[in-house]
């Protein structure tokens, strides 16, 4: 089955950055577009950005030139590069994949940005 297991989360303090991964399996990794999403404190799920192939990337605008997404298709990997992280930041970040005509989802991974 369709598995999704986000890591790299943690406590940063603003201007720092954080690295987050995501793990896929069950599906055909180097041919799904993968996508992060977030969710922050009393706040709707939300974009983030996305990737199609192996670099066509875009973003939601208040990340835009800040986060970065990558893959490595060897490692079933995508990744959200996050530099200049903000307060607003703060949420859990959720990788997502749709498989089959499905929307599948990861468990999230916590992010924390103090001013």
């Amino acid at each position: 089955q369709v598995q999704l297991v986000e890591s790299g989360g943690g406590l940063v303090q603003a201007g720092e950055s954080l690295r987050l991964s995501c793990e896929g399996s069950g599906f055909i990794f180097s041919r799904n577009g993968m996508s992060w999403f977030r969710q922050g404190p009393g706040k709707q799920r939300e974009w983030v950005g996305t990737i199609i192939g192996d670099s066509q990337t875009n973003y939601r605008d208040s990340v835009e030139g800040r986060f970065a997404i990558s893959r490595d298709n060897a490692k079933n990997t995508v990744y959200l590069q996050m530099n200049d992280l903000k307060p607003e930041d703060t949420a859990v970040y959720y990788c997502n994949a749709a498989v089959g005509g499905r929307s599948y989802w990861g468990q999230g991974t916590q992010v924390t940005v103090s001013s």
